[in-house]
């Protein structure tokens, strides 16, 4: 089953994950080590994770190390980024409406 990004970086345990690799590949026992959940827990995040294609599992001997795949977060910040300029688009024009209004009534009041 293919799981979409955005069900994958709604757990924050997930996130942590993502964070801990983006610095190096790490097994999966060096990544238990560092929360307190359950080896089985991570195997179930990292899975996810491996699923919804944010890690890859890499082979090296009899070690599998897992290392993230950034490209895939970037369906994130494309739909981010949309909202983004969205917002920026309404509060500049908030900001404009505002300063108009207050240069109208500043106006007025001066007569």
């Amino acid at each position: 089953m293919r799981r979409d990004v955005y069900q994958a970086i709604a757990d924050p345990n997930r996130r942590a994950i993502l964070n801990l690799l983006a610095e190096q590949p790490m097994n999966v026992n060096a990544i238990a080590e560092q929360f307190d959940i359950s080896r089985p827990a991570i195997s179930k995040h990292v899975r996810i994770l491996t699923e919804c294609g944010l890690l890859t599992i890499i082979q090296e001997g009899r070690e599998r190390y897992c290392k993230t795949n950034p490209g895939r977060l970037k369906e994130v910040s494309d739909w981010v980024a949309h909202f983004s300029r969205y917002w920026d688009e309404k509060l500049n024009a908030l900001k404009n409406y505002i300063e108009h209004e207050q240069r109208s009534t500043g106006k007025r009041s001066k007569h």
